[in-house]
């Protein structure tokens, strides 16, 4: 029997020939990525609740500060500060100031064919680039960092096959949307998420990662693409060579099929207080807004910039409207400065912040208040998670969140 890309990957990790899903294999881990979110919980359990503690290999771990930089309390500074020493101290891979956790690893360390754990649940966007990242709790992850092995139930996939391009104007945020949209928040629960077909090949690795990095709202354990050359020439200008590289056998066994041609795809908003409560883009226009955001790990991209910059060229920000851009990493950052994207914001009057996830992680700056309004690019829209509990948070592409920010209301860039 075939198998797939998922079973491929634990198999090699599992230094088996052959898994299939519903088998319990014990994998190696290729890497090990922590943020400022749960790490000082992993440091408090390795510290306290472990009777030798020890760490399997350093070079594995990836600690990265991205949640709340700079420090908004000193709460968070004494937090931060604990990860940051004891990453001194162990000789782990440590950043900070340098951008969200997911962007960073992509730019840095993820190569096609490694299984990932990540203490978060987005660490399935290394699926652009071929790899398992699968997100875990503390508990998971200082098991693995202290043995250097985990357990996984292999999961059955769901393949989706693409096929022809997106139209102008439409963008892979929303070809996701949909997506979660069609198969419920709950359609891929424990499950991965498979994309490939001719249609694959026409999405940049921006496309691609704001893809396999929404995917867990569907409840996918994991999700993957096949190595193409989109993504073997993205490796390669990162200076990085693949682990290896894997496609589904033509006899791997799917749960479910779905065919999807691209250019079917329109702008779409998700609704409060689900992301699978889309809708056409259409259907949210005129919804008042008192704040706009453009970044995140999932549309921080000097793409996702670009296009915004396209759209608020010469316009400004809606009065009593905040608009914050935030970068995804300090790469993208002087990419955009040096492209003049910033001055562009600026101009417009909007807020360039430093990169960091910002009001997607909905504990630091940025938040809204009781009642009001946030259309976003983040991941997210749960009651509450960008702020006060009784907010409103709409999620969109790039180009209608700007669009919205100079309307001052739900606004496709199209009718702007």
């Amino acid at each position: 029997m075939g198998m797939t890309i998922a079973e491929k990957i634990i198999a090699c990790a599992a230094g088996k020939t052959e898994v299939h899903a519903g088998d319990i294999e014990t994998v190696t881990l290729d890497r090990l990525m922590s943020n400022d979110g749960t790490t000082h919980l992993t440091i408090d359990m390795f510290n306290n609740k472990i009777k030798h503690p020890r760490i399997a290999d350093t070079s594995k771990l990836v600690w990265i500060v991205d949640h709340n930089i700079p420090a908004d309390s000193p709460k968070t500074a004494a937090s931060q500060k604990k990860m940051r020493d004891f990453a001194r101290e162990h000789g782990i891979t440590f950043y900070e100031g340098e951008g969200v956790c997911h962007q960073v690893m992509m730019e840095n360390h993820v190569r096609p064919g490694e299984l990932i754990f990540g203490a978060d649940s987005h660490t399935c966007a290394y699926g652009a680039l071929g790899a398992f990242g699968t997100g875990v709790g503390c508990t998971d992850y200082l098991y693995a960092m202290v043995t250097g092995t985990s357990w996984l139930l292999v999961p059955e996939t769901i393949r989706f096959n693409l096929t022809g391009k997106l139209p102008e104007g439409v963008y892979a945020r929303d070809l996701i949307l949909t997506i979660i949209g069609k198969i419920s928040a709950n359609g891929a629960n424990y499950r991965a998420m498979e994309f490939a077909g001719e249609g694959l090949h026409t999405l940049t690795m921006a496309d691609r990662i704001s893809i396999c990095n929404l995917c867990v709202e569907a409840g996918a354990k994991t999700a993957l693409m096949e190595v193409d050359d989109v993504a073997m020439e993205y490796l390669t200008a990162h200076g990085r060579t693949p682990k290896a590289t894997f496609a589904s056998d033509p006899d791997a066994v799917f749960a479910e099929t779905y065919d999807i041609d691209l250019s079917t795809i329109r702008p779409i908003v998700a609704k409060p207080h689900f992301v699978d409560n889309v809708v056409p883009a259409d259907e949210c226009l005129g919804v008042k807004i008192d704040e706009a955001f453009l970044g995140s790990c999932n549309n921080g991209r000097i793409e996702d910039l670009r296009v915004g910059a396209a759209v608020i060229k010469g316009k400004k920000v809606a009065p009593k409207v905040r608009f914050l851009v935030v970068p995804a990493s300090r790469s993208v950052y002087k990419q955009a400065m040096e492209e003049g994207l910033l001055d562009i914001f600026m101009e417009s009057g909007a807020i360039v912040m430093n990169p960091n996830c910002s009001v997607c992680w909905g504990a630091c700056q940025g938040v809204i208040g009781e009642g009001e309004t946030l259309i976003s690019t983040g991941t997210r829209n749960f009651k509450g998670r960008a702020g006060h509990k009784d907010s409103f948070v709409y999620l969109a592409s790039a180009a209608t969140v700007t669009a919205s920010a100079v309307a001052g209301e739900i606004m496709t860039a199209d009718k702007l």
